[in-house]
């Protein structure tokens, strides 16, 4: 097996699905090395094992609704939730760009959405209940002092089965697509783009000519963005690329669930056939690092999509890139290039490193990140005493000394 993007084989043919909470306890005590398997949108080998690879597909259940959470098991994808919840006027507070990847494992990963004050989507995870390597289920909430190393845990911890999330009234948001914004005004606007709705991302393809799409979610319509031009009619984040795809434009309000996402649950998420990478940095050093990429773009535009610049709120997860810092993330769509991406990537990666950029657990990247994480020591901790015999881990966390 594969994952979605095709970029990575799996280390075993041993792939396991159970279809409920207990079986799924069965398999754990019975295996000897196992890692937690998703919807496979990773593009690192953070889900890769020799042992046992333990699909959630068909823990996808809600569990309970109440006034102010909802339990649901891990393998849920986010565009069915969000319509279940929609259902009930109810929401979570933020969606990422894809409907189509698990609660489990976007928390695991910290996989986020956008907008400046909305942290990571792991920041509205109430409980969890994580399979231990005995079989075992350990329920932990929000306030154990184990909580904050356990969300973000990379499924080096168990396996995690059930998610309690917050849930809020729903509410209604429109989606606007601006074009064409010279560097120098994103430069000196940056974090009042980045703030300009409930979410905002700009989309740019490195040219000497700036940022090719602002796509703003917000309560109400946007009047001004800066100067850059409203689009006439729906727009793809990759330049030319069918809107079929994408989530309604054009002003017309709706269903956080159906704006905050970028494309619709019922389509093939962005361009299909891809690789992805993306680097957090401190807000305060954002318009410094987008500067030094700058020089790169004529090495970048050739082998991109697209390349994504957005805003998420700080955490306190110890493994999340968004740690105790307001971050600015850079994102990169790039065509299936496998073979000549290292070398683009040490570059980028030098660019950024005076920046201490975070890289997203999920997709691609060279240097560990370990040094920049604080907690990382006490994560190891963590780790030693709920699964001691290492049967979660794998050859992607020994590589950032784990």
């Amino acid at each position: 097996m594969k994952n979605w993007a095709g970029n990575t084989t799996y280390s075993t043919d041993r792939i396991l699905a159970p279809r409920s909470v207990a079986e799924a306890q069965g398999l754990v005590a019975r295996s000897d090395a196992v890692k937690p398997l998703g919807t496979r949108h990773s593009f690192s080998r953070i889900a890769d094992t020799s042992g046992v690879l333990l699909s959630t597909e068909h823990l996808n259940r809600i569990v309970e609704l109440g006034e102010r959470t909802v339990v649901v098991e891990a393998g849920i994808r986010y565009g069915e939730l969000g319509q279940f919840l929609a259902r009930h006027g109810l929401a979570v507070p933020n969606y990422a760009s894809l409907p189509h990847i698990s609660v489990g494992g976007a928390i695991a990963t910290a996989t986020h959405g956008s907008g400046a004050r909305n942290p990571s989507l792991a920041s509205s995870i109430a409980a969890l209940d994580v399979v231990l390597a005995d079989g075992s289920l350990l329920h932990l909430d929000r306030g154990d002092d184990r909580f904050d190393g356990a969300v973000v845990a990379l499924g080096a911890l168990g396996l995690v089965v059930r998610a309690t999330l917050d849930v809020c009234p729903e509410f209604e948001l429109r989606q606007q697509v601006f074009e064409w914004l010279p560097w120098p005004t994103v430069e000196a606007h940056l974090h009042e783009l980045l703030a300009l709705g409930y979410s905002t991302s700009l989309f740019t393809g490195w040219t000497a000519d700036g940022v090719d799409q602002v796509w703003v979610k917000s309560l109400e319509t946007i009047d001004d963005c800066f100067g850059a031009i409203a689009a006439d009619a729906p727009r793809h984040p990759i330049l030319g690329a069918d809107p079929i795809h994408t989530t309604q434009q054009l002003d017309v309000r709706g269903p956080s669930s159906e704006r905050l996402p970028h494309f619709r649950l019922g389509f093939t998420p962005s361009g299909g056939d891809e690789l992805q990478t993306e680097y957090a940095v401190s807000c305060e050093h954002a318009v410094e690092a987008i500067r030094a990429l700058r020089p790169l773009g004529p090495m970048l535009t050739p082998l991109l999509l697209t390349s994504e610049i957005r805003a998420v709120a700080a955490d306190s997860f110890w493994l999340s890139p968004f740690y105790e810092r307001d971050s600015v993330c850079i994102h990169f769509t790039w065509k299936p290039v496998a073979e000549q991406l290292d070398a683009v990537l040490s570059r980028i990666e030098a660019a950024l490193a005076p920046f201490a950029p975070r890289p997203h657990w999920g997709k691609l990247f060279l240097a560990s990140p370990a040094p920049l994480y604080p907690r990382l020591a006490d994560f190891t901790a963590l780790r030693a005493g709920l699964d001691p015999e290492q049967v979660f881990s794998n050859a992607f966390d020994a590589q950032l000394g784990m």
